[in-house]
């Protein structure tokens, strides 16, 4: 679950998608107006303080610039695959997951156009959680 300052977001699909190094997301999001930040300000997989996109899915990254596009708020990745986070098929160190700082713009964007599924949760039509 995600710390009441971030927003988490899971993409579905576990077939084969490509898998991007730090560098190759990292430009994606910088393309894409998107920011990120880490706690410890650093990039290494292997620290907790750090946010990583090193193995992150290609999916995952797309839709980040999905939802920064449709949503029209700004968005600042604060968790990608750095180790630290719950485990799973579905996990941040598998690709699959990344937070996102809270904002106003954000909440009434997810809570406007997506489904509650209860648990502080929606999801999207395409299957995303947030």
């Amino acid at each position: 679950s995600a710390a009441p300052s971030a927003a988490s977001a899971t993409t579905g699909d576990v077939g084969a998608a490509a898998k991007l190094t730090h560098s190759q997301a990292a430009t994606m999001f910088r393309n894409a107006g998107i920011t990120w930040s880490s706690s410890g300000n650093c990039s290494d997989r292997n620290k907790p303080t750090c946010t990583s996109f090193e193995q992150i899915r290609e999916d995952t990254v797309k839709g980040a610039i999905t939802l920064k596009r449709a949503s029209g708020c700004a968005l600042n990745v604060t968790g990608g695959t750095e180790t630290g986070h719950a485990s799973g098929t579905y996990s941040h160190w598998n690709g699959y997951k990344l937070d996102y700082s809270l904002s106003t713009c954000i909440q009434n964007y997810v809570s406007a156009n997506f489904s509650y599924i209860g648990g502080n949760k929606w999801r999207s039509g395409s299957g995303n959680v947030y």
